[in-house]
């Protein structure tokens, strides 16, 4: 790995772990980790992900707010937004967070 790989992927890891370290980003991501726990939706959460009023209402925080903490995630690339209509739907970056969980030891 080259140098400035190095530099960018350690800069995605600080994003990444920054993105996470709050307790509501981090509630979001183990709640889409299972995303046939939240209401049926029209598409299925599996494919789609969750739509944000779903994760709003279980979080029970304004949309404005929801909306915010998951577009820390996304930022990181630790979700994927699929619009449907005027709904965003979020669910997990496996590839990112598998990639994350790899890094780690070579880190810490």
């Amino acid at each position: 790995m080259s140098s400035s790989e190095l530099v960018d992927t350690d800069e995605w890891v600080v994003t990444a772990l920054k993105a996470i370290a709050h307790p509501q980003r981090m509630a979001i991501m183990r709640w889409l980790r299972d995303p046939e726990s939240f209401p049926p939706q029209l598409e299925p959460a599996s494919e789609v992900g969750v739509c944000l009023k779903h994760i709003q209402a279980r979080m029970g925080a304004s949309q404005s707010t929801v909306s915010q903490y998951v577009a820390v995630l996304q930022r990181a690339d630790l979700v994927h937004c699929t619009k449907i209509g005027q709904w965003s739907h979020y669910r997990r970056n496996e590839d990112a967070l598998a990639r994350l969980n790899q890094l780690l030891p070579e880190i810490i």
